[in-house]
């Protein structure tokens, strides 16, 4: 099988991994590139951390619920090919963060309440609700954990984006907090490829930051490019 021309390592809970892979999306539309969805694990990354020490309350439950539904893509990958992985975090991804739907347990997610109408959605079987606690499925993502953060370093987190695999550049993010116009698209990866490419480029970040524009966090962006706060159900739009 030829290699794809993006390998794009993806957590399903990670907004910002979903707002990349959109965009990415946008990128491989316009210039006819395949892209390989493979895993990283959050909960993975973080295994010997205490939550209750480092994160927010609700990150563990959010994190072990990617890790689940990540088994379902590994057994996924394994009896329905690459295409259906790109579909199933396509659908994931729609629903956990562009629907609205109550985001309040990040834990819900990884429930066979949550997965089993993603699934009937896609046509897969429902069946593949079961791997949610086939904990052997595991070393395949922790294989493919460190397989990214060997292109990259420890100190990331996701995605991980491999461009031109094998040979070519990975980098971390790049973190996005919006989705560019259909027309900036191709211009931002080539930015983004170009100094990733430089063999002495290092690190470039800022930490402001705006919320990630998704339903998900309470902003939805209309379709004249309005930004649209909802709150209670009710939208305030701001120009």
């Amino acid at each position: 099988m030829a290699s794809s021309d993006i390998r794009f390592y993806f957590d399903p809970v990670c907004p910002f991994a979903w707002m990349t892979s959109r965009w990415v999306r946008m990128v491989a539309g316009q210039r006819d590139y395949t892209v390989e969805w493979r895993f990283i694990s959050l909960r993975l990354l973080n295994s010997h951390i205490d939550y209750d020490a480092h994160f927010p309350v609700g990150y563990e439950a959010g994190h072990t619920a990617g890790l689940r539904l990540l088994r379902v893509a590994a057994r996924t990958r394994n009896e329905h090919g690459l295409e259906a992985v790109a579909r199933l975090y396509e659908q994931l991804g729609t629903h956990i963060f562009d629907l609205r739907e109550d985001d309040s347990d990040g834990g819900h997610r990884g429930t066979v309440e949550f997965l089993a109408p993603i699934l009937t959605e896609i046509g897969l079987p429902a069946e593949l609700a079961g791997a949610l606690e086939d904990a052997s499925l595991d070393p395949v993502i922790q294989a493919e954990t460190d397989e990214a953060l060997s292109l990259t370093g420890k100190d990331v987190g996701t995605p991980i984006i491999h461009f031109d695999p094998p040979e070519g550049v990975a980098f971390f993010g790049p973190v996005i907090s919006r989705l560019p116009e259909a027309e900036d698209a191709g211009e931002l990866w080539d930015h983004v490829v170009g100094l990733a490419r430089f063999p002495g480029f290092a690190e470039l970040k800022r930490s402001l930051r705006e919320r990630p524009q998704l339903r998900s966090f309470g902003v939805d962006v209309g379709e004249a490019g309005r930004q649209e706060d909802w709150h209670g159900g009710s939208r305030r739009t701001k120009k």
